[in-house]
Order: C-alpha cells, then structure tokens, then sequence
C-alpha cells in the first residue's frame, strides 16, 4: 500500500560511493530533526503515483530500485549530463547490467548547460532513441541536473507517444525541485521552458552523496529554490532554514538530507492537488521565476546558474508585494537575510526593464495580455495576482539593481 501523501517511510541504505566517503565523514548534528539515512516521499497521483527515494552514498543500490520499481523493465536508455558520465552513469549502467545480464542498455551524454535544452539536442536525442531501437517498453533514465531531466524527460514523453522514465538528479537544484512533479520540456531561443510536456516519472532516485563532488557556486545555486519552498508553502520550514543556514552551506549531511525531503514534501502537496496548473495552485512553486526567467534570458543563458536568478527574482517579487500593499518590509528582510546566509546573489546591476518586459509578457502566467506574478503576503503563503501594472515591475527591477 502506498504511503500517505508526505509520510517518510525509511528503508535500507546502500553502500557509499567512493567519491562521496568525505561527505559521510561531515559532522551531523543528532538535534536535528532526522532519524534516518534514507526515507521516501509519495507524490500521490493516482495511478501516476511514484515515489521519492531520498538516501546517502546509495547510487551503487540505484539498480534495484529502478528493477523493483519496472519490473518489466528490458531496455534502458541512460541520458546522462557529460560532467557526472563517468563518475555516476556509467556507474549505474554497469550494476543494471550487473543485475540484469539480458537487459539491452544505450548510453549517451549531454553537454552541460542550459543551452543544450534547445530543439537541435532534442532532435538528436530522439534519433538516437530510434536508433537504438526504443520502442514503447523502453524507459529513458535521466542522469544530471535538471537540462538534463527536463530534457530527457521530453524525450520521453514525445517518443512513440510517451514511454517511462526515471530520474536519479545529480544537483540539489534538480533534487529539490525540476526531478519532481513532470515537467519536460526545452527552450526557444527567447523563452525558457516554452515547448514540453507533463509527463511524471515512474521514480525519483536521490543520492545525497553527488553534493560532496559539486562545485560550491552550483551546490548554493540550489539553496534558491529550497528557500523558495520556505517562503511559499512552509513558515516552520522557514524558521528551520534560518537557524540552520550555515549547516546547508557546510553541507552537512543531516542538515541537507532534511532539506531535500521538507522541499520534496512540499512540492509532492502542491502537484498532488494541481498536477497540470489548471486549479492555479501549482502556480505558487514560480514563485520569483517570472523575474528569474526574464533575468537569464536577457543576461543569456548560462551566465548566472538558475538558483542564482531566482534567488533575485524572489527579491524582486518580494518588492513588488511590497509595493502593492500585499507585504511589510519584515518579510523582504527575513528572505534577504536568509538568501544571504546562503551566500546567493541579492542584486543585478545590469537589469533592465526595457529588456525584461518583453521577455516576461511571454511567460506561461499571462493572461489576456496581463502581467501575473506569484507574490507572498506573508512567510509561507503566496498568492497569484493579475493585472500588475508595467510601472510597478520595472520598480521592483529597478530597485533590485
């Protein structure tokens, strides 16, 4: 039976990855509030449910689940971000082949970047499905970050009209958020995210041990969207977040198995309730991403990492609440303190209205023409508010410079 919606169900950890063994070794504090290793979080669809299984140095078990969870599984197809191909892909390509000597296996890697979410990479990835013989048995599995999950998982929703796939996320960006909920797609050249589809995995694969191989400015750039989820859905989250930034930022690894669940659990209620956006409830998660998307698109893509741009969007929709009434000046203080202790970027002095605008009057919130933005009345809840006056978003940009 499946578990309740949120309940963390723990089950046996795997052995340790040997280039995550000095993350095992980071001091933990027995105060905070994990009790396990390893625990599963539901994301409760019907019979699109599928589970989050959240562990540490566990990537050697990932072949298990993946056959526990497909049982008829016999063709994988491993798309992989280039930067973790040799170090985590091909370390799970070769335990399902170890487990499973008849299944056919095809690998290939993606470079890394946002720019490799675009049509070209899309329809090369395809061809290789079709030449590799896919067929609708076949389950893609998603190795990287989230370009490579939302990438992937296009692939698979689109090929024969939709096969499985199964994400094992590799940057707490990916973990805590694009690797949950189903959404795929890839980029135009002026607008992120514009083309794709909802297609949910049939299992979310997360080895907390990848963080300790991250580069520092990737690793913080995740903290944006756990913050988000704080500010969103979660004050005693929040509050949590506050007296234990310093904990995520060292990476420790009670502190960053918490966080990832808490985000998880989080984001499991809101796409349980509003799967495809239709209630306007799942709308609370772009919470800072209007301002975010416009910001990479404009500064292009690549040169601040996600996390980085929504960091500054939520300090630009927080303004913007502000401005409109809906907000005090107690709430921009507590997130930018908070966003600070995690070392991400509060200001961008190069941002500029004129060329945001634009940019935003494209995104997927607009309606009849009107701006619409994710703004928070207070810590841990938003609210979807049309109509935004042009004046008041090109002040709350300016302001953030």
């Amino acid at each position: 039976m499946d578990a309740p919606r949120g309940n963390l169900v723990t089950f046996n950890a795997w052995l340790p990855h040997p280039l995550a063994l000095h993350y095992l070794a980071m001091s933990t504090d027995p105060s905070l509030p994990v009790s396990s290793k390893a625990s599963q979080v539901r994301v409760q669809l019907g019979e699109r449910s599928y589970a989050i299984e959240i562990s540490s140095d566990a990537i050697q078990g990932f072949s298990q689940r993946i056959h526990h969870s497909i049982a008829d599984l016999s063709h994988a197809l491993v798309i992989s971000d280039e930067s973790v191909e040799e170090s985590w892909a091909d370390q799970l390509v070769e335990s399902l082949r170890a487990n499973a000597p008849d299944l056919r296996l095809s690998q290939t890697s993606v470079a890394s970047g946002e720019v490799s979410k675009s049509i070209a990479e899309y329809d090369r990835l395809l061809q290789w499905v079709l030449a590799e013989g896919g067929d609708r048995k076949s389950v893609v599995v998603a190795v990287g970050g989230g370009v490579i999950g939302d990438l992937a998982g296009f692939v698979a929703a689109s090929f024969a009209r939709g096969v499985r796939f199964v994400q094992v996320p590799t940057t707490l960006l990916a973990m805590v958020d694009s690797s949950v909920g189903g959404k795929t797609g890839i980029n135009l050249p002026n607008a992120k995210n514009m083309v794709g589809a909802f297609w949910q995995p049939s299992l979310v694969l997360i080895d907390t041990g990848v963080l300790a191989t991250l580069p520092k400015r990737s690793y913080l750039s995740g903290l944006a969207e756990v913050v988000k989820y704080g500010v969103i859905d979660d004050a005693d989250f929040f509050q949590w977040l506050t007296e234990n930034a310093s904990r995520l930022v060292e990476r420790q690894a009670a502190a960053v198995r918490y966080a990832i669940e808490k985000s998880c659990e989080s984001k499991a209620r809101v796409v349980g309730e509003d799967e495809r956006e239709t209630s306007g409830r799942r709308a609370i998660l772009n919470y800072g991403h209007t301002f975010a998307h416009a910001i990479e698109a404009t500064c292009g893509y690549g040169t601040l990492l996600h996390g980085e741009a929504v960091s500054i969007g939520m300090q630009m929709a927080a303004r913007l609440a502000i401005s409109l009434g809906m907000s005090n000046q107690d709430l921009l203080d507590r997130q930018t303190q908070l966003l600070a202790d995690c070392e991400l970027p509060l200001t961008l002095p190069q941002a500029d209205p004129d060329e945001m605008l634009p940019v935003m009057m494209r995104d997927k919130k607009v309606a009849h023409g009107k701006l619409r933005f994710i703004l928070p009345k207070s810590i841990g809840s938003v609210e979807l508010v049309g109509d935004v006056k042009e004046q008041a978003v090109r002040d709350a940009i300016i302001a953030t410079r």
